[in-house]
């Protein structure tokens, strides 16, 4: 009998709930993004419950190399102090990079000062700059549309090139900055959606037919969704992956609150049905 293992690189989805009402119901959890790459670990938009969330799923906050907040809003960072104060247990071991937009620390901080003095460093992301974390090279491409100042992230390790586009309006030229292996996306709306006023002004999240044709253009191994509204729940995302993947012809695959996958299956021969 064959014995499948994990490989040292993969990704879990602590929460797959996104924007406010779907955060206040927890009808999908908040946690945000747990990324283990070749011995380095990740946490990316430590939302509401993700110490919950991480401590279910046996992860250990302490052999965290880094906490990186795309944005300041609630869904994203709620959960950043207790998140550090578990990196550097409770602050008595000096340890651990927490990285985030200029306005996330300097104009309504996400972190309180006395966590401050318990990372090793606090790091300012702006756009078109590179990081690297241990063995794990990441970079911020460019400012997203959405409100407040807003980061996706793509990360390069040696075998895999992960692209996540966090929160954002679609834009021309988005697409240019997220090549990579895996593209993750956060998809909030069923359709584009517009507010009343000022009239006909797009809400900064992206839409199914957003992904699609993000998909089309980047053309990656596979793209996983996540971050859901409420309609998108409602609505089924597998099965919105489903269609997808048929319209693409790239595997597209809905997070699941828990799902581990594992950048391995990148190295597979493709097989979308």
């Amino acid at each position: 009998m064959e014995i499948k293992t994990l490989s040292n690189e993969t990704i879990t989805f602590l929460g797959t709930g996104g924007a406010r009402f779907m955060i206040i119901s927890q009808l999908l959890a908040s946690g945000g993004i747990w990324f283990s790459l070749n011995g380095t670990e990740i946490l990316m938009d430590p939302g509401p419950g993700c110490i919950v969330q991480a401590t279910k799923r046996k992860f250990n906050p302490e052999k965290l190399s880094a906490i990186i907040v795309s944005h300041r809003h609630l869904d994203h960072s709620a959960d950043v102090n207790i998140m550090t104060e578990a990196m550097t247990r409770g602050g008595f071991n000096k340890h651990g990079r927490l990285f985030a937009p200029r306005d996330a620390i300097e104009t309504e901080p996400v972190i309180f000062d006395y966590l401050k003095n318990s990372l090793e460093s606090l790091e300012i992301l702006e756009a078109g700059k590179t990081y690297t974390i241990d063995n794990v090279s990441l970079s911020t491409p460019v400012r997203h549309i959405h409100g407040v100042e807003n980061y996706g992230v793509v990360f390069k390790t040696e075998k895999h090139t992960i692209a996540y586009i966090t929160d954002t309006r679609y834009f021309e030229g988005l697409a240019d900055h997220y090549h990579g292996d895996l593209l993750i996306m956060n998809m909030t709306f069923l359709e584009p959606r517009t507010v009343s006023v000022p009239p006909n002004v797009l809400i900064d999240h992206l839409s199914v037919p957003d992904v699609e044709r993000l998909v089309n253009e980047i053309k990656p191994k596979a793209a996983i969704l996540t971050h859901f509204g409420m309609k998108v729940w409602q609505a089924k995302p597998w099965l919105i992956a489903e269609q997808l993947t048929r319209k693409t012809g790239i595997r597209v695959i809905a997070a699941r609150d828990g799902m581990k996958f594992d950048l391995s299956e990148l190295d597979k021969p493709e097989e979308v049905h």
